[in-house]
């Protein structure tokens, strides 16, 4: 049964009553009172589309790519809801969980938000050494990689800094490749900021780096330890993350797990984010369960209308700043990442999260058209045909923006950050305190 909430559709009436700015929580709050015009019936639902669904899932059967299980579609317009097959319905959502996490970053810390890890000392700089400890006070870094490690590396060495006599310290919550365990992050930072000991895969990092990057050669001469505490520091340099977009686009470009996971800790666990996501997306709880913030997982289960809800969400969460959703999610033609590593067709321009676990095979995006303008799906396919099951999905979508007309991509899904250059290891988030 067709339910309202499209946000399309709340989004027009706000702005029929005057109401120019929508707040970020402000559809949420609108869906839980009364007194929202009946701005969508089952009857202005679209019954030839409704008809192809019913094709496009009898031609799955017939070629025997699905199992028993339930099936899940919702289809909408920026106007109105166009069709749903078990649309409110918890399916398994592999990756699509991704959005959820998404979405609870970005009403959590923002877009623009920077991640900083605070590098100390403990002792004077004499003649290139650090007669005492290197204290990195970690603040949470998601996506401390090789890459930032070098820079580092490399600011530490502009500072006058070859030797540390002392220990690296490790203090608060630093992790480095995905290594939550403090003494381990802090033995890859050991090895990112001294070249000299450069694994075969930190070469081939570097080697992808810009040309010229110094090869930094910081020794640490001490032990990797942790610590509650170190009192007595004195502050050298402020690193500061990639701004959470960038971290956010290459976690759903690559659909990085690990990096889904360190967000969901971050943010208080996959409750948390399950409840941010519901909230912020205006949907019932009930259509949003999960176990953690990466999908991995059958106990993850989302509907196809609160993913689809969430997609929207992010977009209006981001409608006052220079970013748009596709600067969050893969572009097709555009971005690389599961696409390409799926060989993927789908519709050129098309913003999507694909997602995929054992018998699960997820899309859920939107693409604009001609007729409907943009179009918001979600697709969720029980199957164990991964390859099939996908093209099927692709064919379908083409299928869509035959029906209604392709179209240039509009500024609202256009991006403008690319996913295979996100500037990892730039010099410039180094900021640098006064030692003297």
């Amino acid at each position: 049964m067709w339910e309202l909430f499209s946000y399309g559709v709340i989004h027009l009436w706000l702005e029929m009553a005057g109401m120019q700015t929508i707040g970020q929580n402000t559809v949420a709050i609108l869906k839980w009172q009364a007194g929202i015009p009946e701005l969508i019936s089952p009857e202005n639902s679209d019954e030839t589309l409704t008809l192809k669904v019913d094709e496009y899932l009898e031609g799955l059967k017939t070629k025997g790519l699905l199992t028993p299980n339930t099936q899940g579609i919702w289809i909408q317009s920026e106007l109105r809801p166009l069709n749903s097959h078990e649309g409110t319905t918890l399916i398994p959502s592999a990756s699509l969980t991704k959005i959820a996490t998404s979405l609870a970053a970005l009403e959590t810390w923002g877009a623009q938000h920077q991640f900083e890890t605070l590098i100390s000392i403990t002792g004077p700089i004499t003649n290139g050494i650090l007669r005492g400890d290197l204290v990195i006070n970690g603040g949470s870094d998601p996506y401390f990689v090789w890459e930032e490690a070098i820079a580092l590396g490399n600011a530490i060495q502009k500072l006058g800094i070859n030797q540390v006599r002392g220990n690296l310290v490790i203090v608060g919550n630093f992790w480095m490749n995905n290594q939550y365990n403090h003494v381990l992050a802090g033995k890859f930072l050991q090895e990112g900021i001294n070249s000299a000991t450069w694994s075969r895969n930190v070469k081939s990092i570097y080697n992808r780096m810009p040309r010229g990057t110094p090869k930094p050669t910081v020794v640490i001469a001490g032990s990797v330890i942790s610590q509650k505490s170190v009192s007595q520091t004195k502050p050298m340099i402020r690193h500061k993350s990639l701004p959470l977009i960038y971290i956010l686009k290459t976690m759903n470009v690559e659909s990085k797990n690990n990096l889904a996971q360190t967000l969901a800790k971050s943010l208080g666990g996959a409750k948390v984010v399950q409840q941010k996501a519901a909230w912020g997306a205006g949907v019932p709880e009930a259509e949003i369960q999960l176990v953690n913030g990466s999908g991995l997982g059958l106990g993850n289960k989302i509907s196809p209308r609160a993913v689809t809800a969430m997609f929207i969400a992010i977009q209006r969460h981001l409608q006052t700043s220079q970013w748009v959703i596709a600067d969050l999610f893969p572009v097709s033609g555009y971005d690389t990442g599961t696409l390409t590593d799926q060989s993927r067709t789908i519709p050129q321009g098309t913003v999507v999260k694909t997602g995929t676990l054992n018998d699960v095979i997820a899309l859920a995006g939107v693409f604009p058209t001609r007729e409907q303008g943009l179009v918001w799906f979600t697709i969720v396919n029980r199957s164990p045909y991964w390859q099939e099951t996908r093209a099927e999905q692709d064919k379908f979508l083409q299928q869509l923006v035959n029906r209604w007309g392709s179209t240039i991509s509009p500024r609202a899904i256009t991006p403008k950050i690319n996913g295979d250059r996100l500037g990892l290891g730039d010099s410039k988030r180094n900021h640098f305190f006064s030692i003297n």
